[in-house]
């Protein structure tokens, strides 16, 4: 999936840079710490500042934040590319404590819900192969829609859309949760994505058949 492989990207080099930064300040200050402790009595210095040095040091954090913010950027640009042809769409709508999937490109405006109590989990079937644009809403609080395994989350708000579009590039079913604490069966605010192929997704559409949401 997309995400998942950009978001693995991003995480990999974020962690790299994060290393290095870390183990540099670790040795600087193991250093000076034993520089310290082997020698004799230093006097402290009688020079208030270091201009050059404090320009070196200012001028290595901001290349590090720039590019970084730059990075990220491109990267969720990347991530949020429009699609190519027509999208498959699919309104999701968050409330206290379940979701609802709305298929408004049906002949009969296909909806599924449920009470996500139990084995009563709503499933948020999509085509393979073919780009799917999410609109994400809220009924009454602030949900956040969450598949972990594709390393995707999009907070939904009430009286607010939040969009993005995806394609899923093999047929499987994942677990989706809530990421964003709504109330006290927050915890149990589950639904599955399932992406099955083509043709199978349009019989389940339009001829109104249970086999994919099953």
């Amino acid at each position: 999936m997309r995400q998942r492989h950009i978001f693995g990207q991003v995480f990999a080099l974020e962690t790299v840079i994060a290393s290095v930064v870390f183990l540099a300040v670790l040795a600087v200050f193991g250093y000076a710490v034993l520089r310290r402790r082997a020698g004799r009595p230093v006097d402290p210095s009688q020079r208030a500042e270091r201009p050059r040095l404090e320009t070196y040091y200012v001028a290595v954090l901001g290349a590090f934040a720039v590019f970084l913010v730059a990075w990220t950027a491109w990267q969720n640009h990347r991530e949020h590319q429009s699609a190519e042809r027509p999208a498959v769409r699919v309104d999701v709508t968050g409330f206290q404590w379940c979701w609802t999937f709305r298929y408004p490109q049906a002949a009969e405006r296909r909806s599924v819900s449920g009470t996500c109590r139990g084995d009563d989990l709503p499933t948020l079937v999509v085509p393979t192969g073919r780009p799917v644009r999410l609109n994400l809403t809220a009924r009454d609080v602030i949900h956040s829609l969450w598949v972990p395994d594709l390393r995707y989350k999009m907070d939904a708000f009430p009286d607010h859309t939040n969009t993005f579009t995806l394609t899923m590039n093999r047929e499987g079913r994942w677990m989706g949760k809530c990421a964003e604490f709504c109330g006290h069966r927050h915890y149990a605010m589950h639904f599955w994505l399932k992406a099955v192929s083509p043709g199978e997704y349009d019989t389940w559409l339009h001829g109104g058949g249970q086999g994919a949401a099953a």
